[in-house]
């Protein structure tokens, strides 16, 4: 215990998963530490399901950093705790109550969700919740795996509750840089001019008389599983890095590129996993998260250094990463989210942002959140973030979904997260669609060409041509016609005729 509990004022706060969530009551709003799913709390909010077992009613709002385990969404989700989830989350059984209405979800753009708590929009934050491997002599939290929110949690909170989770390496120790920016008018501008730059502590301050708990505990993570890498995977990889390899030639980008940021999940990974075979040295990562791929990279002598607010490594994976961590410490930094979101960043570094879309329109709208526009599948997290302020703003999909059934290229997005202004380069296994400077007209047809199935090409062109046979030729669209595509596989499970 001495070695991850410091403080000795602290030691009488030791207490059970069960003793600590009595300190829960109805109605509060709780702010956990945890992003994708990575260093997250686990054994008290099992001990709230416990509660609900035995018949007490007591229903939360719930903040995290971002998508969290099982443990905390999945359980809170199933008992009914859980009654309003903010910003953002990929649980089966959570998405379902937020789709069915019983939960309350706003879906944000996790750099505002830093503010929105220091101003109080979502009401006083009653308890912070964070997971740590160790708490310091002053009563200062180290965390874990993520950072995500649990600094701005921790300052804003009346109570805070730590988690100290002995299956997280000590070695983890050092890796944070914590640094959390003043509310304007007082706002200074955030001191990175380089990746590597570090500015802020490695540890969340926190008085020890704000802690209200310390729950010991050795559950581990439960990351997410990452796809083996496809051949689907391999042609977007192998497009896009054609693409950055034609921007060097062209000058308009280093050899070594400018830092590159990564949205999550298997696609995203293997996307970027295939810089492994390419040319490309010395590379930096300026992202939210750091998955399997930036570890390979590494491993390849690819990346150099590497900037995220988590690690989230794969479940089989992730025992060996424990053990190695000494190899990838002093090329790895977790800040807060406000951090390595930062629109101000992102912008000064010159990302290059790499992201997900379910589907793409044919004037370069990307939907990223809702399947056929109502049902929410993940949220925007932090695709926004770097979109509209990258250097480079790149979006990945297959070309077709549901073994064909569906083209990821449509002439009308059933629901918009990043309009055309945003959006620069649509990369699919297909191809290329380069759509700066282009009129929209000139997008459709780069679109088209490069990026959509050839089971679609034909049926999105005589779109394209029946628009064009309208009034206004600028932006054309027959709005039946687009809404039909959406209809068709809502009734047939299919959008070819």
């Amino acid at each position: 215990m001495q070695t991850r509990l410091r403080c000795d004022y602290l030691k009488n706060k030791v207490m059970s998963a069960d003793e600590a969530a009595q300190l829960f009551k109805d109605g509060m709003i709780v702010g956990t530490s945890g992003f994708t799913p990575a260093g997250y709390p686990k054994a008290v909010p099992l001990a709230l399901s416990r509660r609900e077992d035995k018949g007490e009613e007591i229903g939360l709002t719930i903040i995290t950093g971002a998508s969290v385990g099982d443990e905390l969404d999945g359980e809170l989700s199933r008992k009914g705790i859980m009654k309003r989830r903010y910003p953002y989350q990929t649980n089966k059984d959570s998405r379902n109550k937020i789709n069915s209405g019983d939960v309350q979800y706003a879906d944000m753009h996790l750099s505002h969700v830093p503010q929105w708590i220091k101003y109080g929009y979502f009401g006083n934050i009653d308890i912070a919740l964070v997971e740590a491997v160790a708490i310091t002599e002053d009563g200062n939290i180290i965390p874990s795996t993520s950072i995500g929110n649990a600094n701005v949690f921790v300052e804003t909170a009346d109570k805070v509750i730590v988690e100290i989770n002995t299956s997280q390496p000590l070695d983890l120790e050092g890796v944070h840089d914590v640094y959390s920016t003043k509310n304007p008018p007082n706002r200074e501008a955030i001191p990175i001019l380089n990746a590597t730059d570090r500015i802020g502590t490695p540890y969340i301050p926190c008085k020890p008389d704000k802690i209200a708990a310390i729950v010991f505990t050795d559950i581990k993570d439960k990351t997410r599983e990452v796809t083996p890498i496809d051949e689907v995977s391999k042609k977007m990889a192998k497009n896009l890095i054609t693409f950055l390899n034609d921007e060097v030639d062209k000058g308009r980008l280093p050899k070594n590129l400018l830092p590159l940021q990564s949205g999550v999940g298997s696609v995203a990974n293997a996307v970027l996993g295939g810089l492994c075979d390419s040319k490309f040295e010395d590379l930096v990562v300026y992202s939210e998260v750091l998955q399997d791929s930036v570890l390979d990279l590494i491993d390849n002598n690819k990346v150099k250094f590497a900037s995220a607010t988590s690690l989230t490594v794969s479940p089989q994976r992730l025992d060996d990463f424990y053990k190695k961590f000494s190899k990838y410490k002093e090329k790895v930094i977790l800040r807060p989210q406000e951090i390595s979101n930062s629109p101000e960043v992102a912008r000064r570094l010159g990302v290059i942002a790499i992201n997900t879309a379910i589907e793409v329109d044919i004037y370069g709208n990307v939907n990223s959140t809702n399947i056929m526009g109502s049902r929410m599948m993940n949220g925007i997290g932090g695709s926004g973030d770097f979109a509209r302020n990258a250097y480079l703003t790149i979006f990945t999909t297959e070309s077709i979904a549901k073994k064909g059934d569906i083209s990821s290229i449509v002439p009308m997005v059933s629901h918009c997260d990043h309009t055309e202004h945003d959006v620069m380069v649509i990369v699919t296994e297909q191809g290329v669609a380069d759509l700066r400077g282009l009129s929209p007209v000139e997008r459709a047809r780069c679109i088209i060409d490069n990026c959509a199935h050839p089971d679609y090409k034909d049926m999105l062109n005589d779109y394209l041509e029946k628009a064009l046979d309208g009034k206004y030729k600028h932006t054309p669209h027959v709005i039946s016609e687009a809404l039909s595509w959406h209809d068709r596989f809502l009734k047939n499970g299919s959008m070819k005729i």
